[in-house]
């Protein structure tokens, strides 16, 4: 081993040589190699530092409206709890102090804002960050926190909302309207968080909230005798919760679309790694004889496989550290302009990038990786070839009639499938993403196969073109280059296809299920109180209103770490449920004792609820149980939803106040008159939050939503779309301007000019074909995987596969354009050169 390293070391003048001269002859290559890198990497690091920026903003949120309390009672429904239930938990058995709040979401004309209304003596033993603070002055005093008008404003909603210490604003909230005088701050919530505070008594009896509260918060003496002490106080639709399992609540939300985002960025990392390979392969190639010559000279083998090593890294270096910097300025414009949640709508998002370094260090880490990685397979291909066979080689020591190898492939596709067929891990897509990638070793692998497939039937045939000919029968009879040419292309297509495959598939499915839920008319939604049964008899009463359908619907608390899934309170009829909903299964009839409920796709792939099973719900009074009646299709709530009937609602819970109404016309009444009506017919006070909408706008609405959410795979098959014809455009040109000495040859055998460029043109069409040709097939298979896998294992819902018909033709079109017109280019500089002087090295 020492004597190997004493080689390389006194080699380093023939290394250095090897490398400077191959950077000064070629640079352009070396800079496009490490700009595929950069893409990758800054793609990953931008979505990474957006999604941890995200993610600390919402904790810190968290935190802000939870204080310091160690643990914290919480009412699984909007509902809220009885208070009653305050005195047993006060006195539970580890529990120092407890404190009562009533949480509720406020806005007023310039702004929304968290009001909680708190008991202060007890806050300022258990969550004393919360407690306001008046001005301090010769005649200020504290006493303003039990006056009931009192409110005291974080710095973030003093600035959001324009409100200064004195002022008197107006909030609205749970269908109510009250005024207050700001009396001071919040100096313990940190900033960027909208939080309003004020006497509990206060917010119970303005927001009509009497004899109910939304959690109760608890400092504790002893957490191993306080947890059992509370699960067994707990009443029915209560939870246990902290800060860390709210906070693990939205983590778990946007987890799957994190995860999908940055595997997406890493598989465009991974394509740059495949460019790296095409363009270090023809660089080796072009060197063969200088690498034979210098092996002769007495250089070893491994030098060979240092100096393109050490070319990998130099590139690996230089897009990484490119990359991460791109990817810090992606990151802040991404976050201007998409948010935190990069437009996918899961939580507001941050209002600064934080920097993670253990991030940038993973990411400088896997751009080195593909830039050695795509440098070293060549590099070891070339150090096991005969010195001397390769200083006489002037063209391909390729035997045309040899059969190409396509076991490896086949194995790497076969192990791909394989793997995504295993289950998720942890609810995340974990082998799903593998098998993508050895699909996508395997595709690229089986390229040299394909290509002679494709090619065989033209090489068969009898053309009176000489150029024709030449250009097919070369890339028949050395596969082996096209596929070194195609690899990076290849990669970079059936990236794009499968995306695009992936969207058209899901936006096809979204459209089809809004044209069966959107039937009605005309749809009402009420933020707050909502519609009282007054209120539902007065808009029932309007002119043109054939029928009206209310419903109520509201998060409901399953597990604490979980997000809460929707509880949909409407008419159901047992014998046609399909009439309101898609099901995917079912209907089934309850068994006796069971109340029927309808749980969607989502909700039954999260909790593992199947048709006819019994489940338990954390409402009314905890000893109800339900029936799953039936299955269905829902891509509006990720987290699930559960739709109840609404008589079986009332019983449980004797809510009789609903936010929804589904309007049906008389024929040939006016909309916009009934839409009107029925607004005239709301309480004053309500009419603020009430929002009315068509059919038509709530389909557009959920499109444009949808393609906001998807806006970042978007600019991911963009980026796939240039670095595929970027790699065409290197590849080709490489390949074309290597081949001087070979045009030479066949000027003096009688060919003009005219008739090589013609052969050029023909050879980079049929490059781009086979190419785009494998792509596309590659890209079909992987987008299966996303659609039958992926989907299903990050999002819960399925969905049928659509072809993007306009896609694919014109993505092939740009391939074959693209690598034609480059052949011709390079071909036009390739034989600038005289005939002689090109075969001189053969004299």
């Amino acid at each position: 081993m020492s004597g190997v390293r004493s080689d390389l070391a006194d080699a380093r003048l023939a290394l250095g040589w090897l490398i400077s001269g191959e950077w000064r002859a070629h640079p352009s290559r070396f800079l496009a190699t490490a700009l595929a890198i950069a893409v990758g990497v800054a793609l990953g690091f931008a979505v990474h530092l957006v999604n941890g920026s995200a993610l600390s903003a919402f904790g810190g949120a968290v935190r802000a409206v939870n204080g310091a309390a160690d643990l914290s009672i919480r009412a699984a429904t909007p509902l809220g709890l009885d208070e009653a239930v305050y005195g047993e938990v006060a006195r539970a058995a580890g529990v120092r102090d407890a404190s009562p709040v009533v949480s509720l979401e406020a806005r007023t004309e310039r702004g929304a804002l968290t009001l909680l209304g708190l008991d202060v003596m007890r806050a300022i033993r258990v969550t004393p960050s919360l407690v306001g603070l008046s001005p301090r002055g010769p005649d200020t005093t504290n006493n303003d926190v039990f006056d009931p008008d009192a409110l005291y404003l974080s710095r973030a909603a003093q600035a959001a909302l324009g409100a200064r210490v004195g002022q008197t604003i107006t909030l609205s909230a749970h269908g109510r309207t009250a005024r207050f005088r700001v009396a001071g701050a919040l100096p313990g919530v940190p900033e960027g968080q909208a939080l309003g505070v004020i006497d509990i008594a206060s917010a119970q009896w303005r927001f009509d909230r009497l004899g109910t509260i939304d959690r109760i918060d608890l400092a504790l003496s002893d957490r191993n005798a306080a947890e059992p002490a509370l699960r067994a106080l707990l009443p029915a639709g209560a939870t246990l919760a902290s800060s860390e399992t709210e906070e693990a609540q939205g983590s778990a939300l946007s987890r799957a679309y994190r995860v999908n985002l940055d595997m997406l960025a890493l598989v465009a990392l991974l394509t740059g790694g495949f460019l790296v390979f095409s363009a270090q392969s023809l660089s080796v190639a072009r060197r063969l004889r200088a690498f034979a010559l210098v092996r002769t000279l007495g250089l070893p083998r491994r030098g060979v496989v240092a100096a393109v090593a050490l070319e990998g890294l130099l590139i690996g270096v230089l897009g990484a550290v490119a990359g991460l910097a791109a990817g810090y300025g992606l990151a802040v414009l991404a976050l201007r302009f998409f948010g935190g949640d990069l437009g996918a709508g899961y939580f507001s998002g941050a209002s600064r990038i934080v920097f993670q370094p253990g991030a940038a260090l993973l990411f400088f880490a896997l751009g080195l990786a593909a830039a050695l990685a795509g440098s070293i397979l060549p590099a070891r291909a070339a150090s096991r070839a005969a010195p001397a066979a390769a200083l006489k080689n002037s063209g391909d020591l390729l035997d045309p009639r040899k059969p190409v190898p396509w076991k490896p492939a086949a194995l790497l596709l076969a192990l791909g499938v394989g793997a995504a067929l295993l289950p998720a891990v942890a609810r995340l897509p974990v082998f799903g993403f593998v098998g993508m990638a050895l699909m996508l070793a395997g595709g690229v692998a089986g390229v040299p196969f394909l290509s002679r497939l494709l090619l065989a039937p033209l090489a068969r045939r009898k053309g009176r073109s000489v150029s024709g000919q030449l250009a097919t029968r070369h890339l028949h009879g050395a596969p082996g280059q096209a596929a070194t040419a195609l690899c990076g292309i290849v990669a970079s297509t059936a990236l794009m296809i499968a995306m695009a495959t992936m969207v058209t598939s899901f936006r096809g499915a979204v459209d089809e299920w809004l044209g069966q839920v959107l039937s009605a008319d005309l749809y009402l939604r009420a933020e707050g109180a909502g519609f009282d049964p007054e209120t539902q008899a007065r808009m029932a009463a309007v002119p043109g209103v054939a029928s009206l359908t209310f419903s109520r619907q509201f998060p409901l608390t399953i597990e604490p770490d979980e997000p809460p899934v929707t509880l949909i309170a409407r008419p159901v009829d047992p014998a046609r449920p399909e009439g309101l909903l898609t099901l995917i299964e079912g209907p089934r009839t309850p068994a006796p004792g069971t109340r029927p409920v309808y749980v969607s796709e989502p909700a039954s792939r999260l909790y593992g609820w199947d048709l006819g099973d019994t489940i338990a719900l954390p409402i009314g009074t905890g000893a109800e149980r339900f029936a799953v009646a039936g299955i269905w299709r829902d891509y509006a709530r990720q987290a699930g939803a559960v739709i109840l009937p609404e008589a079986d609602y009332t019983r449980l819970t004797g809510d009789r106040t609903r936010d929804e109404a589904m309007a049906m016309l008389d024929p040939g009444a006016d909309e916009a008159a009934v839409q009107a009506g029925l607004v005239a017919a709301l309480p004053e006070a309500i009419r603020p939050g009430v929002t009315a909408s068509r059919p038509a706008e709530l389909r557009r609405f959920a499109l444009d939503l949808f393609d906001r959410s998807f806006a970042v795979t978007y600019v991911l098959e963009g980026v796939a779309i240039l670095v595929g014809l970027a790699g065409v455009a290197a590849t080709v040109s490489a390949q074309t301007l290597a081949r001087s000495r070979e045009f030479g040859m066949l000027r003096h055998l009688g060919l003009t000019k005219g008739q090589i460029l013609a052969m050029l043109a023909r050879e980079g069409a049929l490059l781009g074909l086979v190419g785009g040709i494998a792509g596309v097939l590659l890209g079909l298979a992987l987008a299966q995987v996303l659609i039958h896998v992926i989907n299903p294992q990050s999002f819960n819902w399925t969905m049928a596969t659509r072809l993007p018909l306009g896609t694919v033709p014109l993505v092939v079109a740009a391939l074959v354009l693209a690598a034609a017109g480059t052949a011709i280019l390079a071909g036009r500089r390739a034989t600038h050169r005289s005939a002689v002087l090109a075969v001189r090295e053969d004299w």
